[in-house]
């Protein structure tokens, strides 16, 4: 099972194997809070493209497509985020105030979509 779920919101026993899929580190939150098992920077959206999309809600489709591009490109971290997902939950952590709109969704419809 694979889940999203931002920063900000307390770690629960189900989250399972939490995994940071934010290239940088959130603000305000320390690791300890934080209770990251595995910050996962390189399957972030490039710096470019994170820059880019600025969160603007007009760009979503076109930062979905881009982002999706990026990640053809690091299929091995997708095969390994499968791969943990088959032994256990896995919680894509994220720092966007945005639940719709960020990478974290991308992630997890590319992954569900590769389980067929």
């Amino acid at each position: 099972m694979i889940k999203i779920k931002r920063v900000y919101e307390s770690p629960e026993y189900g989250d399972g194997t939490r995994i940071l899929v934010d290239g940088l580190w959130p603000r305000g939150v320390s690791k300890s809070a934080a209770r990251i098992d595995r910050w996962l920077k390189e399957i972030a959206p490039s710096n470019e493209l994170r820059k880019w999309f600025a969160h603007d809600i007009k760009r979503w489709e076109r930062f979905k497509t881009r982002h999706n591009q990026e990640l053809e490109q690091k299929r091995h971290l997708l095969d390994e985020l499968r791969s943990l997902s088959k032994r256990g939950t896995v919680t894509l952590v994220y720092s966007a105030k945005d639940e719709l709109h960020n990478q974290a969704v991308v992630l997890k419809d590319i992954l569900q979509k590769l389980e067929g």
